[in-house]
């Protein structure tokens, strides 16, 4: 399962740049294994991205704004929806990932 995070390298918007780089660096200090995709680079994958967003999902006007976040090609929401999941506490569920076990040591 890949978490994969599209992101605009080339966002003219303080506020979608400090996005972005809340969701990568959530991702990077729990050690959450992730794909970071740049749609500015490839117009193929910002297609991609637009057609795999559920409709009751897509803004009433203009286009979805990265940070988008899906684990492997299932939506899991946008920024808003990744900071509500951080601050309840649910962002595994919200990946669709089960919670790490990694820091438990099980004895023999």
């Amino acid at each position: 399962m890949v978490i994969r995070v599209f992101t605009a390298s080339s966002s003219g918007s303080v506020a979608i740049k400090k996005r972005q780089q809340d969701v990568v660096r959530f991702l990077e200090a729990n050690r959450i294994e992730f794909e970071e995709v740049d749609i500015t680079m490839s117009e193929e994958q910002r297609q991609w991205m637009y057609k795999n967003i559920p409709r009751d999902r897509l803004p009433s006007q203009g286009n979805p704004l990265p940070p988008q976040i899906f684990s492997d090609d299932q939506y899991c929401g946008d920024y808003d929806g990744f900071f509500e999941s951080k601050e309840s506490n649910t962002v595994f569920s919200f990946l669709g990932l089960k919670p790490s076990t990694a820091s438990k040591k099980s004895e023999p």
